[in-house]
Order: structure tokens, then sequence, then C-alpha cells
């Protein structure tokens, strides 16, 4: 059975930080190319410009980047969001976040307090199936 996988990348950049080097990153680590983000400028509270970058991916390249994501990520990281999945999941959407600045260095690295936030979707309909899906993602490219 095949599932149906999208995934939703929100990143947050500063003024004081290269956004090319952001869009490299997620192209040579996570195969997310520049032109599948859309971008948003904005002002953060002390009126220091921002910018929000948005990607939603989804059928094939969305199972692509599981497989990528997954297989960059060490056993034991894999093995704990496995075993964090009804905390990580509110409506059929695992949320994890990764360091940005560990990303640029070409490593994947999951931080709670990261500024990349992940959010997988699949539907789920009966929320008891939520742990058994879900692990059924993860397990595919572990």
């Amino acid at each position: 059975m095949a599932l149906k996988i999208e995934i939703s990348i929100h990143v947050i950049v500063h003024a004081t930080e290269d956004i090319s080097k952001i869009f490299q990153s997620f192209e040579d680590v996570l195969d997310v190319q520049e032109e599948d983000f859309t971008i948003q400028e904005t002002e953060g509270h002390y009126e220091n410009p921002i910018i929000m970058l948005n990607a939603n991916i989804g059928k094939k390249q969305a199972q692509n980047f599981m497989n990528v994501l997954l297989e960059s990520l060490p056993d034991e990281q894999v093995n704990k969001l496995i075993e964090e999945i009804e905390d990580r999941t509110e409506d059929s959407r695992f949320h994890l976040r990764l360091d940005k600045q560990e990303l640029i260095k070409g490593n994947l690295v999951i931080q709670e307090k990261g500024t990349i936030k992940i959010k997988i979707h699949t539907p789920i309909y009966n929320k008891k199936d939520t742990i058994k899906i879900f692990s059924k993602i993860f397990q595919i490219a572990n």
C-alpha cells in the first residue's frame, strides 16, 4: 500500500544569514530545490527584516524527501522519532524541527528549537492508527 505523503517546510531567515547558502544546503542535503520555496518578506519585533521560506511538496518528491531525510539521520534519531510519534502528531501531521546551522554544514540534526520546521502529513482516518501509519512511513527508508 502506497501512502500519500505531503511535506511542508518552513524556514525563518534572518537578515544576517545568507539565503543562497540555505537554498544550496536544502538542494545538497535534502534534494529540495530553490524553486520549490515561496519567499515572504516580513519584519521582526524590532523591525529587522526577516524572510520566511515555505515549501509544500507532494507525491514522489515527498517520498524522495522522506527517503533522503531518514537515510541521513542516525538510526537512533529515527528510532527516537518513532518512539515520539504520539507526542509529535497533531491532526494527521507529524512535526519535527531541524537545526539550520547544521544543515548548512551538511548535517541533519533534529533540534526542538531549530528554525526549520517540517510537517509530514498523511491522511489518518482513525486516530488509533496514527502510530502504525507513521511507523510505516519512518521504516520505509530505515
